[in-house]
């Protein structure tokens, strides 16, 4: 017997890094994500291999279940190794009716995604294993890589969230549609400076000088930029939100660094300095872009899922 599943990407439009100190974040599913496959056999073994879009395999290991099912050290292997071992370890611990002696497995994952995008290659890893062991996917994620969540409610909705960590394994989420009428002004474009979700979360906390204000404002940000039908009043939510962020993370805003000159609202999405940022313009931008580099240039309607 095959079994399939499928987890969404995800992009977080407003609330990156104060998410974690209870700020409501408004996220939205890409209409980009990753299968996996799992097929059993009997041979007491997991044999993962994970592709990236073009193809190529990205991880391919081969596990023992006794390493799953045991808490022994594992001192061998490589990092991806590690932390397969160290999800399924998770997974394990809270069905052990998956993993047992003599069962074995084989499983393939298909980004549809370059994974070095920054659209949740991890998170709809966890998201898809939680599927297939039937638990739950929050207390996974904090069983194994860490951070807010909010990528894992993406992973599962077809519509746009708002979330707020009320309970790391039970946060709150409320779906919601957003498609507002100048969608076609709304660009993602890739900076191709991949950033580690751990380390930005780091970063974050060493630096962080947060007041209890900042997180309501956010919060109510997320709140207008969802609500919003004028292209002007969301550029004025974006920019404030860049200038809050800012001012707690001590760095300058990307579009003050890398595109000063650029005639529009440039945000942020995620860990600062990386990945993708959200561009509002109502002049076509992607020659901007390219001419500069960035040749990776999304319209709205064509990374999100609606």
């Amino acid at each position: 017997m095959i079994k399939e599943y499928y987890s969404n990407g995800k992009l977080l439009l407003s609330g990156e890094y104060v998410v974690l100190e209870g700020a409501k974040a408004f996220a939205m599913p890409t209409k980009f994500g990753q299968s996996m496959t799992v097929s059993e056999r009997e041979d007491g073994r997991i044999s993962w291999i994970s592709y990236d879009v073009d193809g190529k395999v990205w991880m391919q290991e081969e596990v023992a279940l006794g390493d799953i099912i045991s808490n022994n050290a594992i001192s061998e292997g490589s990092e991806y190794y590690k932390t397969l071992v160290q999800v399924l370890r998770a997974a394990h611990s809270q069905n052990p009716d998956i993993c047992k002696s003599g069962q074995g497995y084989e499983v393939i994952c298909k980004l549809t995604f370059p994974r070095l995008w920054g659209l949740g290659t991890s998170s709809t890893w966890i998201n898809n294993v939680a599927q297939w062991f039937a638990i739950n996917p929050y207390q996974l994620l904090q069983d194994s890589f860490g951070g807010s969540g909010y990528d894992i409610a993406c992973a599962q909705y077809d519509k746009g969230v708002f979330y707020t960590l009320t309970d790391k394994y039970n946060p709150k989420v409320e779906l919601i549609d957003f498609n507002p009428s100048f969608a076609n002004d709304i660009y993602f474009v890739y900076l191709n400076q991949k950033k580690s979700s751990k380390e930005a979360i780091a970063n974050f906390k060493s630096k962080k000088s947060l007041i209890n204000e900042q997180v309501t404002r956010i919060s109510v940000i997320s709140q207008e930029m969802s609500e919003c039908t004028n292209l002007v009043d969301f550029m004025s939510l974006m920019n404030e939100h860049e200038q809050i962020m800012s001012d707690v993370l001590g760095v300058s805003t990307v579009k003050q660094e890398l595109f000063n000159d650029f005639e529009g609202s440039i945000k942020s999405l995620g860990g600062w300095g990386g990945d993708f940022v959200m561009v509002v313009t109502t002049i076509d931008p992607r020659d901007y872009f390219i001419s500069r580099g960035y040749e990776v240039v999304i319209r709205f309607k064509d990374m999100m899922l609606l």
